[in-house]
């Protein structure tokens, strides 16, 4: 006989959440399924590395006199990020030995929002340290593995997000994102991953606009349509917010399905002098494209030829993130009124921190500057077209270790971080415009490669639709990971 556990490990959300309305499934009766898959697979997978099932309970045994109890997504578990998003009382790592037992007095508003939707979040997901690598392999916890391969990584930095949900263990998972930190770990676990507009998430009370507005919160799901029944929960400006958005038109879970019309499309299998793609990542793009064709869409290859790598990465991967993380170790030596060590830090971060305060603010603001004219000049670019196609990573997902900072190179990542990710998720991030991670490609050793699928500023809605059409053209609900892949892992999370 077939367990709950079992039965609703590869459901979306919105489906779960309807047999909790219908009265087919308790709420503990789902959360206990949820606590039953962690308990199961995280030890080979170190996805999970707080769990909150205490909390988790005690919400659900009182759920009808919490906010969301009539939530459209009321009773479904749900992972949060351990980075940069509060839970009162619960600690928040962002996977540094400086701040692992950091414990928030409040909660984000986005948790609020999440809590008001009824999501039950059950524990915190594993991310690298401070949230600076494309991998997820921080030394507090050690590496989260990836659900098809566990000896490859999950990207990152929400890679631990990206694990769970493409396991089974939960639906939905929590995801920030600043250079493709959400894009990236949906396209190495082969889930769905969308980065919304600038300020469309609003990171109050506590969190500024870091960096311009390249950073934006949202989830990896294994449905579209259960990412815009998140947005539509979460979506909105606090009062004070730098880049507020104008609300939707209708909500987005009404343009998952809808009619996309006829689009026109640019694809990108081009890249700048330095770049190089995977053949199988190059392919499943132009497999995207003629797909898209065939749907009645107009498709064309473009490519923006005024990117220049050199000083997309010194800007971008240099100058801006290294004076942030001069500024977070900075921030913490100051308040801890202590000296940052290995003992604090891992050595990359120490490195980039140093190489940050190698720059000047007049280097900060000059970059942003540059960036800000990127922006205006990518969406010049993009103005034509009503959607635009490219790979989301340059290959395959990377064996674990392949990040590692050595003595005589501490700041190797960068380089591996801008190689593995290539410009594409940057430059969405610099212009602020929504993408998403498809789930459309595979590896001829079947692994997951996604597609990334950007839209103009400030439409989701456009996006939402032709996603949830390619969903439907080449579905991916069916496709999981071989639990064999798990059962290999050589080691095991001793994270919680």
């Amino acid at each position: 006989m077939t367990s709950l556990a079992e039965e609703f490990r590869f459901i979306d959300g919105m489906a779960l959440a309807a047999l909790v309305r219908a009265g087919q499934v308790s709420r503990t009766e789902a959360l206990e399924a949820a606590i039953e898959r962690i308990e199961q697979l995280n030890p080979p997978l170190n996805a999970v590395v707080t769990k909150m099932y205490d909390e988790a309970r005690a919400a659900t045994e009182d759920a009808a006199n919490r906010p969301g109890a009539d939530g459209p997504l009321a009773g479904v578990p749900f992972l949060l990020k351990d980075l940069a998003c509060t839970y009162a009382g619960v600690r928040m790592t962002n996977g540094c030995a400086a701040t692992r037992d950091s414990i928030p007095e409040r909660n984000s508003f986005l948790v609020d929002r999440y809590l008001r939707s009824g999501l039950v979040v059950v524990g915190k997901t594993n991310t690298c340290e401070m949230g600076l690598m494309n991998t997820t392999e921080p030394l507090l916890f050690g590496p989260a593995r990836n659900p098809w391969d566990t000896d490859r990584t999950t990207a990152g930095s929400s890679g631990g997000s990206g694990a769970a949900v493409a396991s089974g263990m939960v639906p939905i998972a929590h995801g920030n994102d600043g250079g493709g930190s959400i894009r990236y770990p949906a396209s190495a676990c082969g889930v769905f991953g969308l980065k919304p507009s600038r300020g469309r998430i609003t990171s109050a009370p506590d969190g500024g606009e870091l960096l311009g507005g390249i950073a934006n919160d949202h989830v990896l799901t294994r449905s579209v349509r259960d990412s815009a029944a998140v947005l539509d929960a979460t979506a909105g400006a606090a009062p004070g917010d730098a880049y507020p958005q104008t609300p939707p038109r209708r909500p987005y879970l009404e343009e998952v399905g809808a009619d996309p019309g006829r689009l026109r499309i640019a694809f990108s299998v081009d890249v700048p002098d330095g770049y190089s793609y995977a053949p199988d990542c190059v392919e499943a793009v132009r497999e995207t494209a003629r797909l898209c064709e065939s749907l009645g869409h107009d498709v064309e290859e473009a490519w923006p030829d005024f990117i220049d790598r050199d000083e997309l990465y010194h800007e971008f991967a240099e100058v801006m993130w290294a004076s942030l993380a001069a500024q977070i170790v900075d921030g913490w030596a100051q308040a801890a009124r202590a000296t940052p060590t290995t003992d604090h830090f891992e050595p990359y971060t120490l490195a980039l921190a140093e190489q940050g305060r190698g720059f000047t603010a007049a280097d900060l603001l000059n970059a942003m500057s540059a960036m800000q004219a990127l922006a205006r000049k990518l969406g010049l670019f993009q103005e034509p077209y009503d959607a635009w196609i490219a790979p989301t990573l340059s290959e395959p997902p990377l064996p674990l270790g392949s990040f590692e900072s050595t003595p005589s190179n501490p700041l190797r990542p960068n380089e591996v971080n801008d190689e593995f990710g290539g410009p594409y998720t940057q430059l969405c991030n610099i212009t602020g415009q929504p993408a998403a991670s498809v789930p459309l490609g595979w590896s001829g050793s079947g692994l997951p490669i996604g597609v990334h699928v950007a839209a103009r500023y400030g439409d989701e809605a456009t996006l939402f639709r032709l996603c949830s059409q390619l969903e439907a053209a080449l579905p991916w609900a069916d496709r999981h990971p071989p639990d064999s892949a798990w059962l290999k892992a050589r080691k095991t999370s001793t994270a919680c």
